[in-house]
């Protein structure tokens, strides 16, 4: 489990909160002693709804679906339709 002096929680506890993994601890120590522990929750819900995204500007070239040279070279594969 580890450990962070009291004064690093204080400077920094957003970021040490953040590299937590789920269910993870950290300890909290002042002079050398354990003062405090916490664990990092579960997370309940996600931050965004899927297809929420307003941007949604992607790119898709024009022979993404053309048969692979090397997937027909090794299988010998020349339509896969």
């Amino acid at each position: 489990m580890p450990t962070v002096t009291l004064a690093d929680a204080q400077a920094h506890l957003a970021e040490l909160i953040e590299r937590l993994q789920p269910g993870e601890e950290i300890t909290i120590t002042d002079h050398g002693k354990p003062l405090a522990q916490f664990e990092k929750a579960e997370r309940t819900s996600w931050p965004c709804k899927a297809g929420s995204y307003k941007k949604a500007e992607f790119w898709m070239a024009p022979d993404f679906d053309a048969p692979l040279d090397e997937f027909e070279e090794v299988h010998g594969v020349t339509d896969i339709s």
